[in-house]
């Protein structure tokens, strides 16, 4: 190979890589952008290639790591599968569901009892903790509303679901309060993904 080769090997890379830097800007973040992708593939391609002819011309080689790219074979595999709505705003419902049950109600509410005296929230004045319902409030939001701050010694949990669903147009533009609740499911929705929760029963001690 001659230093002209070499020249040219290196212009490509040049301009591979301005391709690739323009088709990131173009894309503005996304990361499933087509136009990033092809021209990562071509930048991927140049810079081994102008690394193969240093090689064999000088015997050097430069930083780059790496293996040629088959532009077929990446599109079939790694190419980000275009999405004919991913044009589209859309609005989606993620709602969990998990089931207890409470072995003792008298333990569940000593347990919110000393959670509310280890981290008092403000005034002081709040309600004493008579009802599950009450005691279940007082954990979640001593965990910030989430469901992880229920998983106490006094409640023992069942099966679980959390489902994600595409909101119909509109479903949540309404400020009616005379409507259903908003949290409710509707039948226009369009269901998307269940993942249902198991427990694992421990083994019986032998």
């Amino acid at each position: 190979m001659t230093d002209p080769d070499l020249e040219a090997a290196l212009d490509q890379v040049v301009e591979a890589a301005r391709a690739h830097l323009a088709a990131v800007r173009a894309a503005g973040g996304r990361s499933d952008d087509e136009a990033v992708w092809r021209s990562y593939v071509a930048l991927n391609n140049a810079s081994f290639g102008y690394d193969e002819l240093l090689l064999d011309t000088f015997g050097e080689v430069t930083p780059w790591d790496l293996e040629p790219i088959d532009p077929t074979e990446a599109d079939r595999q790694w190419a980000p599968v275009p999405d004919a709505e991913s044009d589209q705003q859309v609005t989606i419902s993620v709602r969990q569901r998990r089931d207890f049950t409470v072995p003792s109600v008298a333990a569940l509410l000593r347990a919110a009892e000393t959670i509310r005296r280890v981290a008092p929230r403000g005034d002081g004045s709040a309600e004493p903790i008579e009802t599950v319902g009450a005691a279940v409030a007082e954990l979640m939001q001593s965990g910030d509303g989430a469901l992880g701050s229920l998983d106490v010694p006094e409640l023992e949990p069942l099966r679980g679901v959390v489902t994600v669903s595409q909101l119909p147009p509109g479903a949540v533009e309404s400020d009616d309060e005379d409507e259903d609740d908003p949290f409710v499911a509707d039948a226009a929705e369009l269901p998307l993904f269940r993942f249902d929760e198991y427990v694992e029963e421990s083994p019986e001690p032998r």
